[in-house]
């Protein structure tokens, strides 16, 4: 006979937080949001931490190399969609790990017989206003010049002109050496008042570009999550067909921590994906899932998973549950999962991450999903609506939309996340494609829903998510509860939405 779980499963809207006795000493100002991003043994330190606990979803219209960037600098990783091909993801990997270095790869370069009206095209598809000018167009030639918008009018200008007419040549301007280090290209711009320093070799040849919004940013930046290269830290999707020839291009590229993509993970070919991960690449980490219970934890913990996620159909465009009748209320799934990862710890001194992956609806949520027992949260739509993300903006009817498809949609047709063996293939859809309010830029959301966060915490009595795991006090609420802790009766003057 089937088995039956008795109690009900629930999602995080039907929950509250209780305030415990708040000191002094529990501000915002004075709370920790650092958290282990993966596994890691009893009295020892994890090798990955995050100082944001939110990470952005393994998904095309979330995650790409401008997503993991923007995310980084607030002290989060992303995992850079694997439903792309294997050099695709892999550049997108190198993208993020050049920037953080400082030394960028210029990706905006143009030839100096090129035209202005090739010079528009090539910006406007970059939104780069500063272009490299080299001898064959490419990032590596030998350097003729730049070209900026300030150097020439478009309105006052002819723009069959060829680009060497207005670039100020390689004879006016100040160049570093690519033996030149960080903080000897940052003394040059500063020095010579610079917001562009291009680094060339000995013979020439353009090497990198230095930027001094980089240094700005970094300053701006305190949280910015970094290896020890001083490098942006940066995760990838990975499928559990292609694995061999997936991986190795990837950590060849930089990456430093992999995910198992599925939407599914209770199975042998996660087993085996860590497996052949872990054989050949030992210190590599990784991550598996999705599960929904204390048997999915055990088992992918056991196989070496590095932190494991919860979550089957809770996301805003995952039609899973309606598709094939399968899942579990978001919040029960992750109170369980925490259990059984706090008895785990217990039994074997090791301490394996979890992710509450999906059912985030509100900002609130994300509170009630660490004080259950997350470590992090992986989050879809709420990054999904930010100018980094690499979906389109779209204007309807006055008001801005990003575009926002899930990877078991006809759009995405990422078949391997639903992978069950045999030939494989897409045989029906499990996600939907859909569209999100635009919201702006990434660092002015994240601050506010970090505020939130801390604030909620305060008011709970905890300076950090461990004591907050162990002071949180959680009520369930009633059908009406939930109606009367909105607005209501009253006439709203206005709605800014749900975040």
């Amino acid at each position: 006979m089937a088995k039956f779980f008795k109690e009900e499963s629930r999602t995080f809207n039907e929950y509250l937080l209780v305030p415990g006795l708040s000191t002094k000493k529990n501000t915002p100002e004075n709370i920790d949001l650092t958290t282990p991003l993966v596994k890691y043994s009893k009295g020892k330190k994890p090798s990955l931490s995050l100082k944001l606990p939110m990470v952005s979803a393994i998904m095309q219209s979330v995650s790409d190399n401008n997503m993991a960037i923007a995310l980084a600098k607030e002290g989060g990783i992303s995992f850079i969609f694997g439903s792309q091909a294997i050099e695709s993801q892999a550049e997108m990997i190198r993208k993020v790990k050049r920037y953080k270095a400082g030394f960028v790869v210029s990706d905006s370069n143009i030839k100096p017989d090129s035209s202005l009206e090739e010079l528009l095209t090539l910006i406007e598809k970059t939104g780069h206003s500063t272009v490299a000018v080299t001898d064959n167009g490419l990032s590596n030639g030998k350097l003729k010049g730049l070209i900026t918008s300030r150097d020439y009018r478009i309105n006052k200008v002819d723009l069959k002109d060829p680009v060497s007419k207005y670039m100020t040549p390689i004879n006016k301007l100040i160049c570093a050496n690519v033996k030149d280090d960080l903080s000897r290209c940052n003394d040059i711009i500063w020095d010579h008042k610079l917001n562009t320093l291009p680094v060339i070799d000995d013979k020439g040849n353009l090497v990198y570009m230095v930027f001094r919004k980089d240094y700005e940013s970094h300053k701006e930046n305190p949280n910015e999550l970094l290896d020890d290269d001083k490098r942006f830290i940066v995760g990838a999707g990975i499928n559990t067909r292609d694995y061999k020839e997936r991986v190795p291009a990837l950590i060849e590229a930089g990456v430093d921590v992999l995910c198992i993509d599925s939407s599914e993970g209770f199975t042998e070919y996660q087993k085996d994906t860590i497996a052949w991960i872990k054989k050949h690449y030992k210190n590599m980490k990784v991550g598996a899932g999705n599960i929904v219970d204390a048997e999915g934890f055990k088992y992918l913990a056991d196989c070496g998973a590095d932190f494991i996620k919860i979550g089957i159909g809770g996301g805003s465009i995952c039609i899973t549950r309606e598709t094939k009748g399968i899942g579990r209320g978001q919040a029960t799934s992750v109170i369980e999962v925490a259990k059984a990862r706090d008895e785990y710890y217990k039994k074997t001194g090791y301490y394996i991450p979890i992710c509450s992956d999906g059912g985030i609806v509100y900002d609130h949520h994300i509170t009630l999903a660490l004080a259950m027992g997350a470590d992090f949260v992986m989050l879809g739509r709420y990054f999904a609506r930010f100018e980094e993300s690499p979906s389109s903006l779209i204007n309807f009817n006055g008001s801005y939309y990003k575009e926002y498809w899930g990877e078991g949609s006809t759009r995405a047709r990422n078949w391997q996340r639903y992978d069950l063996g045999g030939k494989g293939g897409f045989k029906f859809e499990e996600g939907v494609d859909s569209y999100v309010p635009y919201a702006g830029k990434l660092k002015d959301n994240v601050l506010t829903t970090v505020s939130k966060i801390k604030s909620t915490m305060a008011n709970c009595g905890a300076n950090n998510l461990k004591e907050f795991r162990k002071k949180a006090r959680l009520t369930v609420v009633s059908a009406t509860s939930i109606v009367e802790g909105g607005a209501h009766d009253v006439v709203v003057k206005h709605n800014k939405g749900a975040e």
